[in-house]
């Protein structure tokens, strides 16, 4: 009897070493506001990461593809009925993540004889103004946070704490258009992909402690040519996808998705595959 609460606590830490290991390899999602709203920026190779939720909210994931479609699905339904029995302006991120999302990913988690959802989320809900704009990210034990400004998922947490950080020094320089916001986006996806890779490959890495981990990932740098050099090469077999929320549309609608074409004449030309 006295045995198992120490065989669930064992069974946990499994269950969080087998999803950390999942997520090695999976792409950042990068979400910051500007002048005119919110962008949000991954790179995908065919099953698409970014979606609408509602009116002003939208969503980025990575992990399973399975679980993320079924999370997206039950976020869609909860919106759409809490939009319908009350109000359009009473559906929220905070209200989506704290009474529907969160619960069911913790509970998935800690029930060790089921599967947890392999998922990590970032919800964006698009403010009057840029200081108004609000993020959230939970993790796949149904841990949440919610930012101003900005927001990344990565694939380790002190990788996605190094992220964040760098996006809210470099947004305070003022993100006012579309072309610095994808700029600044992208530059900090290619690093956060260049993280995972370089930590992945180190086998000793995983051997450490949580403290070890995250000063071998502050200690990784990278310079400018390195990091566009490994965005040129993803994108030669990958896609940037990109969606905004843009508080110019009009309609209830600020969802809008830029088309590969609109994409290329935004990129900067150092970032742009070798043809």
């Amino acid at each position: 009897m006295y045995e198992e609460p120490y065989r669930w606590i064992e069974a946990v830490g499994n269950r969080r070493q087998y999803l950390e290991d999942q997520f090695k390899q999976g792409s950042p999602i990068v979400a910051l506001s500007y002048d005119k709203g919110i962008l949000m920026l991954t790179v995908s190779r065919g099953t698409p990461k970014l979606y609408e939720i509602y009116d002003r909210i939208a969503l980025g994931g990575m992990g399973h593809p399975a679980d993320l479609e079924k999370l997206r699905f039950q976020l869609l339904d909860m919106a759409h009925l809490e939009g319908f029995n009350r109000s359009p302006s009473d559906v929220t991120g905070a209200r989506l993540l704290k009474n529907g999302l969160a619960p069911t990913v913790k509970q998935a988690f800690e029930e060790i004889f089921k599967a947890p959802f392999i998922a990590k989320i970032l919800l964006a809900e698009l403010g009057e103004t840029p200081e108004r704009n609000q993020f959230l990210t939970i993790d796949y034990d149904g841990t949440f946070e919610e930012t101003k400004l900005c927001a990344v998922v990565a694939g380790t947490p002190s990788i996605q704490a190094q992220l964040l950080k760098e996006v809210k020094v470099r947004i305070g320089q003022n993100v006012a258009s579309v072309t610095e916001a994808i700029d600044l986006a992208a530059r900090v996806w290619a690093k956060g992909s260049l993280l995972h890779s370089t930590i992945s490959s180190d086998v000793s890495h995983n051997e450490k402690s949580a403290e070890d981990r995250e000063g071998d990932v502050q200690k990784v740098e990278f310079d400018d040519e390195e990091v566009l050099n490994h965005l040129r090469q993803t994108l030669l077999d990958s896609t940037l996808e990109c969606s905004l929320l843009d508080r110019t549309i009009s309609g209830s609608s600020k969802y809008r998705v830029l088309p590969d074409d609109e994409v290329a004449t935004l990129l900067p030309s150092a970032m742009q595959p070798a043809q």
